[in-house]
């Protein structure tokens, strides 16, 4: 049975994965970490977590959990996720790390923890966003140069980060497949006498509202027809699911390289 510590387990996210764990046979909840200073601490991360006590106390110290864990999950925030990383790799603990807005620089330095250290590292962990990744590179390619891409996503209203980290992958994706530069042909919204749209950009648009979990649609249009591929999610639950599934792949992965969904749904 794998031990799971959740970093940042009194949050929205973490309640999900904390309550998730708990109800998989094959896992077992070891740790739960929040801030220095979380009116959490010291409290029962089940019940944090709208279940029955588990016995599991939430604490702020990292260090601690991962002496008792297989791996960590972290949602928590890009300021820290590296630097909880070689806290769990230290350890011998491996780490699925679905923060969004993680920096180059930050990415870099996870590829190179993965060297020796087991990680997936995915900034979107749904199994269909994941799905919809690897579409939108066969779609892209198949359909070729005379489609114009556009990416629309849109969040809840206390989002952030724009465009979102899915959204951001999207269009990596989507560049590498059309022999694109996704840093300098993406064109994020578009405002005031812009003139004609060219062939060598890739529209990013991020929408604000409410309480929607997450949706993405890439739009694919050319003259007389538009095909549309769109992942919608209704509940975080997806995203736990599939961080839970990424932390089973890590049980049986050797380090060696920065693992992402796609390794961990065999779609490479």
């Amino acid at each position: 049975m794998q031990r799971i510590a959740i970093l940042g387990a009194a949050g929205r996210m973490g309640r999900m994965l904390v309550a998730n764990t708990l109800r998989d046979s094959e896992l077992k909840l070891t740790g739960a970490v929040e801030v220095a200073g979380s009116p959490f601490l010291g409290q029962d991360a089940g019940v944090v977590a709208g279940l029955a006590p588990c016995g599991v106390l939430i604490t702020d110290s990292l260090a601690a959990a991962v002496r008792n864990a297989d791996a960590i999950i972290d949602f928590t925030a890009p300021t820290v996720a590296v630097a909880n990383a070689k806290v769990a790799a230290a350890a011998g603990c491996a780490a699925v790390i679905g923060t969004t807005g993680l920096k180059d620089a930050d990415r870099a330095a996870l590829a190179e923890l993965a060297k020796s250290a087991k990680i997936v590292f995915a900034p979107n962990m749904s199994v269909g966003v994941n799905v919809l990744f690897h579409l939108c590179d066969k779609v892209t390619r198949l359909l070729g140069a005379e489609y114009d891409i556009e990416v629309v996503e849109m969040h809840h209203n206390q989002k952030k980060d724009a465009p979102s980290g899915t959204a951001e992958r999207l269009g990596e994706i989507l560049a590498k497949a059309a022999n694109l530069d996704y840093k300098t042909d993406t064109r994020h919204g578009r405002e005031g006498l812009v003139g004609t749209r060219t062939k060598k950009e890739i529209g990013m648009h991020a929408v604000r509202g409410g309480d929607v979990v997450g949706d993405h649609t890439v739009i694919f249009a050319t003259q007389g027809e538009r095909v549309e591929l769109t992942h919608k999610a209704s509940s975080r639950e997806t995203f736990a699911k599939g961080a839970l599934r990424a932390s089973k792949f890590l049980a049986a992965a050797a380090p060696g390289k920065l693992y992402d969904m796609q390794d961990v749904l065999g779609l490479r």
